[in-house]
């Protein structure tokens, strides 16, 4: 097979009869042999009876339903491990993203040689208030990740070759940072093609504001996990030992300024009356705190199943 094409979903009844009949006609058009699964995360209204209608009428139409809301994360990652074609797509199911970009993102995956592009909404038909805070999330996650040269990271139009999506795992939010978890798992020919963006035809959006905070939060987390995930003392060792020896200098130097002051006959209090001593104290305390999450991260991580599994391009054997 060709191709799959996955569309997360939720309360989205309305667009799937036109969304899959624009992906047959542009399928057919170019002989493409290929599949539609659609990810129903849980909406509440009619939307899996719609997709039941769609698959009677095309056997390639295909549906995943949901038992509740998961999110977009969960319905992608499912996806992933239902498909069968060589090139995965992935697209909204609201008609913001064109079928039409299909052909050209087979071909930079197939002939160009990527192992994922994303899609560009460069001319975008969202109001300032998504915009502008779009294009700090993403000046953010270009210098976290690495990947300078996407500039739409939650774009959900993109292109996989399938082994990509057999070898990550979408969890949380972070189908924000797919091409970033591609990037950890050794897939580093990513590219970027601009696409056509569309006003929303029907309803209204799923997400709120507050998916910039998660988004933050998110990159915080893959950037922390892709450190130090196997190594966790690397970070928590040596920020608790420089914080740790920070406060025992600072205590050193409270007592030695005590004991200086003593022998040359100056004015002296206790040292307990100083503020200095309790905060070299707190950070002598917080040192060995973080120093032992460490120690406890590495205990966790050398037990995990799957602490030794590392991926393999090519074996000569």
């Amino acid at each position: 097979m060709d191709i799959s094409v996955v569309v997360p979903l939720y309360n989205e009844a309305e667009s799937l009869p036109e969304l899959t009949a624009w992906i047959e006609r542009v399928m057919r058009e170019n002989g493409f042999t290929y599949e539609v699964i659609f990810m129903n995360d849980g909406s509440t209204d009619n939307s899996w009876e719609v997709i039941k209608q769609l698959s009677e009428k095309n056997s390639c139409v295909k549906g995943i339903c949901f038992r509740r809301n998961y999110g977009k994360s969960p319905a992608l990652n499912t996806g992933f491990r239902h498909v069968k074609g060589d090139v995965v797509i992935t697209m909204d199911a609201d008609l913001q993203d064109s079928p039409d970009e299909i052909p050209a993102l087979y071909k930079m995956i197939t002939e160009e040689g990527y192992d994922l592009v994303s899609g560009w909404k460069k001319k975008r038909y969202d109001p300032l208030s998504k915009t502008i805070p779009t294009k700090l999330f993403n000046a953010t996650a270009r210098k976290v990740s690495g990947i300078k040269n996407l500039h739409d990271f939650n774009c959900g139009l993109k292109a996989y070759r399938r082994k990509v999506v057999e070898r990550i795992e979408v969890y949380g939010d972070m189908h924000r940072y797919i091409p970033y978890l591609a990037k950890n798992a050794g897939f580093t020919k990513i590219g970027e093609k601009v696409v056509h963006h569309q006003a929303r035809k029907y309803g209204t959006s799923k997400f709120g504001l507050n998916r910039f905070v998660n988004g933050y939060l998110d990159l915080g987390t893959l950037w922390f996990l892709s450190k130090f995930g196997v190594k966790p003392m690397h970070f928590f060792g040596l920020l608790g030992s420089l914080m740790f020896l920070l406060g025992f200098i600072s205590v050193v130097i409270v007592g030695a300024m005590k004991l200086y002051n003593m022998h040359a006959g100056n004015p002296y209090t206790l040292v307990t009356d100083s503020p200095y001593f309790y905060l070299s104290l707190t950070a002598m305390i917080l040192g060995t705190q973080l120093f032992l999450a460490g120690f406890v991260g590495e205990l966790v991580s050398r037990n995990a199943a799957g602490r030794n599994d590392y991926e393999i391009e090519e074996e000569l054997l």
